[in-house]
């Protein structure tokens, strides 16, 4: 798909389909600006009848396709509502996708979406043209290997978009552009390592992923296998994956920013450490999960995919901060050598650790990945991304992410850096009267509550006890959005890519203090 912009008025332009938006007035009924009522007077009172005869209201979402006639320069029209005037940027994503997803079902070939002007006002032209480029990347997303010839022929994409903008906002969509092209490719790129099949996606392969970054000289990456694991001590991390006869791989991925021209010391370019969970298949391990409960756990490791996600984006982007990866990655199968309930394991910090129940791996492998990243990488934030927890569905749902964070600043930071990239994340505490329900008899900790509540806190702050007291440390639950299985228009069945922009927003909040 190519991203064009154009200054010119649309009665001189031609195509497949013209997208424009409305809103609602206060009698929530569609409010027609200037531009939109000069194309209705162009198409002879066609579009505003046609609305009126749909009943259409312009709610966030809902769209309305109009076949045109005669001289008008479009074969149709698609008419989309952005709600009211307190538009949030997943709200502009959502109707954005919603008309890219009608586009594509006419058959659309080549597309032109008139920017509004309120939209320019709300989010100035840069951010609000990015984040229509992102939407429309993922709003016609599809992901169909695995579908027959005549199915992935018959999903025509749009081959180009035309944003038509005032000449004075030429130069900002232009910039707007490329950055949201980076921004959708790093997070389809995560969506199409968690759509593989587990049979396809093992750890072995997140690992020729990770390396396959490394085209970009300033991606550097190394893999460590099992005999490296055990020489760093990871004696939770291995004791996860030793139930499998799949290889447990942890991967080590460093972007080196390029130097400044400023005249600072080199020393003040800060660091970001990401760490993210890589189980490529979760049966639970000898606390088997139900069978309904393994149909989509190729998911667990969309942590993982999130953080390649970023590297795939990252060097586009050319921030003027330092960030390493750790996924630590591998399967959780049962099996005659797999770990059992009551299994002591010892993490690389030294701290020993009672599994009480194997399906609570994911903060184990986390738990020899945030160790690492105290011993070995010198990070001004550390933030771990994972799907941990189903206690997180519970609390927040199926679209919204918990954060908890040792530090209030880097909290508001994530926060502020979701809202940039229009995806939904909630603060929940790290309340420290609980970390008694995770103090075992026989080992200095187990992996899971004495409590029957609270288990998205209590995930949290069990990995707690792996990062340094000094550290400003994050940890994402993003069990509920990382995988969809109810479909909108930004995302189809399967993963989403969810974490991989507000990663990418919060990387160039911090880029703008260096």
């Amino acid at each position: 798909m190519k991203f064009f912009v154009s200054s010119k008025s649309v009665a001189t332009l031609h195509g497949d389909t013209l997208v424009c938006f409305v809103r609602e007035d206060k009698n929530e009924s569609v409010a027609f600006d200037a531009v939109l009522s000069s194309i209705n007077t162009l198409s002879q009172g066609r579009i505003r009848t046609l609305l009126a005869e749909e009943h259409f209201t312009p709610k966030v979402g809902a769209t309305c396709s109009i076949q045109m006639s005669g001289s008008f320069p479009f074969h149709r029209v698609i008419i989309a509502g952005l709600g009211n005037d307190a538009l949030t940027a997943y709200e502009l994503q959502e109707a954005v996708a919603a008309a890219t997803v009608r586009a594509k079902k006419v058959k659309t070939n080549t597309c032109v979406f008139l920017l509004p002007q309120s939209c320019i006002d709300r989010f100035q032209t840069f951010l609000a043209t990015r984040l229509f480029v992102e939407a429309i990347g993922l709003g016609s997303y599809s992901f169909l290997p695995y579908k027959n010839k005549k199915t992935r022929e018959e999903d025509q994409d749009i081959t180009s978009v035309t944003f038509v903008v005032e000449p004075s906002h030429m130069a900002e969509a232009m910039k707007g552009i490329v950055a949201g092209s980076t921004r959708a490719s790093g997070t389809i790129f995560a969506r199409d390592l968690v759509n593989e099949p587990s049979s396809v996606m093992t750890p072995s392969a997140l690992a020729r992923a990770a390396k396959s970054l490394t085209k970009n000289k300033r991606i550097q990456c190394t893999v460590f296998g099992k005999k490296e694991i055990a020489k760093f001590g990871m004696g939770a991390f291995f004791g996860v994956a030793r139930g499998s006869d799949e290889e447990p791989k942890f991967i080590k991925l460093v972007y080196t920013a390029p130097k400044s021209t400023s005249t600072r010391s080199v020393s003040t370019t800060k660091t970001i450490c990401l760490v993210g969970k890589g189980i490529t298949y979760d049966s639970g391990g000898l606390s088997l999960k139900p069978a309904s409960g393994m149909e989509t756990m190729k998911c667990d490791m969309a942590g993982a995919a999130a953080i390649l996600g970023v590297f795939e984006t990252i060097a586009s982007l050319k921030p003027t901060v330092n960030v390493t990866g750790l996924i630590a990655t591998c399967e959780n199968m049962p099996s005659g050598h797999a770990m059992k309930p009551g299994d002591v394991v010892r993490a690389m910090n030294g701290k020993t650790i009672e599994v009480l129940n194997t399906d609570a791996e994911g903060r184990l492998i986390l738990a020899d990945a945030l160790s690492y990243a105290q011993k070995y990488v010198k990070s001004d934030y550390t933030i771990d991304v994972a799907t941990l927890t189903g206690a997180c569905m519970v609390a927040l749902g199926e679209d919204v992410a918990g954060v908890f964070a040792n530090d209030d600043g880097l909290a508001q930071n994530l926060l502020d850096a979701s809202h940039i990239a229009g995806e939904k994340f909630w603060r929940l505490p790290l309340e420290k009267i609980y970390e008694a329900d995770l103090k075992s008899k026989v080992a200095d900790i187990q992996n899971v509550s004495k409590a029957h509540y609270g288990g998205a806190i209590n995930g949290a702050l069990f990995l707690k006890e792996f990062v340094g007291k000094n550290s400003k440390w994050a940890h994402l639950d993003i069990a509920g959005p990382a995988f969809a299985e109810k479909e909108t228009s930004l995302s189809k069945f399967g993963g989403t890519g969810f974490g991989v922009r507000t990663l990418l927003s919060f990387i160039e909040l911090k880029n703008k203090e260096n």
